[in-house]
This record gives structure tokens, sequence and C-alpha cells, in this order.
């Protein structure tokens, strides 16, 4: 098969486009024909080395496609079956790839492979996030940094959804537009301001947001933490600006006794059960219409390393695939 190879931590550059050996199932494990894979921070995290990660190897975990072959002691599902999964670090990009039978999800006939494979990470992710990590209520005012990417869109969906009001960011016009598309209420372009967290307070008059949905990290942490109210949270969920450094606590003191958390999928869906009902009520909606799923970007596997440029570079908005 072909595949998408990082050869080392690194850039971009180390993403090789090669052959490589078809995977086998093992015991409990399903090999799939992958019809397309998502491109992730998390990608570009266990690229570079920030995240370990045993090198060569096949970046990628997740995507949709056809269950090709099952492993022993797999019965649930059948050769055929359409499926997807966000199992993390799987190796999606590839023709193929192996996957834990319990990590697949139905994908229903109405959705296409490239929108359930765009639908899973994500979609998983803004579900948890609105509904566990941060439980958004009517009325409540959530701040969505990076509004108009493929997650900005889906926080925002589901918190209009919830009755909440919806400030997001974004650094240009055209990105306003989608962010607004998305249903934001308010959009800041934060190229154009001073003081992010001043601009949040007055349109929220001075008290600030109920919390602050933020995957950018570095370059806006400061301004998520002076942008809440009193007990206010900050769902710190991923670094595409760079890590976070170390900090003093006292400032959540300072602050308004605010709450700080570092969630991750994977603590969100560790039961099948928790898996099931997250991207199943994710697939639904978009089978509903009731959410949409935005592809900014389609790249083929050939093309990994523009891909992670793309997204690292936010020259992307929505969701970026990689289609064999």
């Amino acid at each position: 098969m072909r595949a998408a190879v990082a050869r080392a931590a690194g850039g971009p550059e180390v993403l090789d486009y090669t052959e490589a050996e078809v995977p086998r199932p093992g015991p409990g494990r399903v090999l799939v024909r992958v019809a397309a894979a998502g491109v992730n921070f998390i990608d570009t995290y266990q690229r570079s080395g920030v995240y370990p990660l045993a090198f060569p190897a096949i970046l990628g975990g997740e995507g949709a496609g056809t269950v090709e072959e099952l492993g022993e002691g797999v019965t649930d599902l059948a050769v055929g079956d359409r499926v997807a999964w966000a199992d993390g670090n799987s190796g999606s990009y590839a023709e193929f790839d192996v996957v834990t039978a319990d990590r697949l999800v139905p994908v229903p006939g109405q959705i296409e492979l490239e929108t359930a494979a765009a639908s899973m990470l994500q979609g998983m992710t803004a579900h948890y996030l609105i509904n566990s990590t941060y439980p958004l209520k009517a009325g409540e005012t959530a701040l969505v940094h990076a509004a108009a990417g493929g997650m900005g869109q889906l926080l925002t969906q589901l918190a209009k959804a919830k009755g909440a009001r919806v400030i997001g960011t974004t650094s240009s016009a055209e990105k306003e537009q989608v962010a607004r598309a998305a249903g934001a209420d308010e959009v800041i372009r934060y190229t154009e301001v001073e003081d992010l967290a001043a601009e949040v307070r007055a349109l929220t008059g001075g008290v600030g947001v109920d919390v602050v949905y933020d995957g950018v990290g570095a370059s806006t942490f400061d301004a998520s933490l002076g942008s809440l109210r009193k007990r206010g949270l900050l769902a710190l969920y991923g670094g595409a600006s760079g890590q976070v450094p170390p900090f003093d606590v006292q400032r959540l003191n300072r602050g308004g006794s605010l709450f700080l958390t570092r969630p991750t999928l994977a603590h969100y869906i560790e039961t099948r059960e928790e898996l099931l009902w997250r991207s199943g009520e994710i697939l639904s909606a978009v089978a509903a219409g009731e959410l949409t799923v935005n592809v900014g970007a389609r790249f083929p596997l050939s093309g990994a390393a523009a891909a992670h440029t793309a997204l690292s570079g936010r020259a992307t908005t929505g969701k970026v695939l990689l289609v064999p």
C-alpha cells in the first residue's frame, strides 16, 4: 500500500509518501480500507516530537472507510461495513489501517465517508467540551477561539443549539464571515485589537464570559484568562500556536477563583458506551442536517506535508482531510 510515513521527529518535510506493508489485523482488530483520514493538530505534535512517538511511523488517528478483513474474535462487524474512528494513533495516513474493533463506530447511510472522517475527532471533542467539560446552558456566554476553524465552527453550532451566546475570534474579515455563518453572535478579529480580553469584557458589560474554549494555546492563554467572569472556566483543549508554559496558579485566584482544565478526547471516550454516545449524537446530527461539518481542504495522501503546513499556518478554514 501507499502511506505517508514520518521518518523522524521534525517539520512537515519529514513526511514521505512511500510504499509500506499492508498491516494485518490481530485478535480484536479490524483492517479498514481508508476512504479519508482526518488531519489534526495532534498529528503535528506527534510529527514534531512534542508528543513522543517511535519513528519511522505512519501518522493519523482519525478516519473513515470500509471493513476489509476481521481479526480473530471480531463478531459484531462484517466485511464491507462502513465505519469511522478517532482512536488517536492508529496510522490512518495510508490506504489501509488497522483499528481496534471496539473503537470503530457505524456510519449512517446518509453520510458520505469523507464527511464521517471529518466529523469524528473534532465533533466528539466539541461534544465533550460543550456537554461535559463545561455543560453550557441557555443564556450563558462562551468565547470560542479560532471560530472559523473546523473545531470553532462545530463548537459555535453546538453552543448556539444550547441557547448560549457565542463570541468568536478570527484573524481576518474572510474568516469572520465563516464564523458568523456558523452562528457566532459577535466576532473579534484578534489581529486588529490591542487587548483581546478588554474587547471581550466590553461585549459582556465588564463581567466576562462563563467559559472559554481555547485550542490555540500559547498566544491566547493570557487573554483567555482575562476574559473570564469570576469562577469562570478555561477549557484549554489544544496548542495550535504552541504549548502554554508553566505559570503561577495564583493567577487563578487573582482572576476571580477561576477554573482551568486541560482535557483530551481520549479521557472522554474511554468506555464503549461513551464513545457510541458522543459519536452517535454527532453523526446523527450531521445526518439530520442539524450540524454542518465544513471540509475546508482536501489533500491527496501524497500531500501530507502540504496539509500539515497549511494546518499549522492557519491557512485553512474547516476540516483538513487526506484522501488516498
